[in-house]
């Protein structure tokens, strides 16, 4: 049986981590039954190409998560913190790459090799990733 498709956004897909992000999924063949980029205005219109195709970067406004199942966030802290609420409203679960709540209780830190399970239980719909250094770490 396959996964069931999902509807992803990639906030920050033009930086190095975003851009590598949008390459391992189309790599492990991600089920993306719709795919959103989201970068600076400067990145606005720009086409990363993606399975076979472009996607085309969009800026951050109210309202740019509506429908989305799973959003995936590579941007500095204040950012993160203004625009990772606003995806949980939307009713999406994020991925946090950035330290914005890394110390928060209610959001677990996530490494799928060591703690998988931990992403049934989102209290506030958020992820986050222990910094780089970290999960090498504890991986090993």
């Amino acid at each position: 049986m396959s996964p069931a498709p999902v509807r992803i956004g990639v906030v920050g897909a033009t930086g190095l981590v975003g851009t590598e992000m949008l390459r391992i999924l189309e790599e492990r063949s991600f089920p993306v039954a719709e795919l959103r980029a989201y970068a600076s205005q400067r990145s606005e219109g720009r086409k990363l190409p993606f399975a076979g195709g472009d996607v085309i970067c969009q800026v951050l406004r109210p309202g740019c998560f509506d429908g989305l199942d799973l959003v995936v966030v590579d941007v500095d802290d204040p950012l993160a913190l203004e625009w990772v609420p606003e995806a949980t409203r939307a009713g999406a679960r994020v991925v946090d790459n950035s330290a914005a709540f890394r110390m928060d209780p209610d959001v677990p830190l996530v490494v799928a090799e060591v703690n998988p399970e931990d992403l049934s239980d989102l209290p506030k719909g958020v992820a986050s990733c222990p910094n780089c250094t970290t999960m090498v770490l504890v991986t090993a």
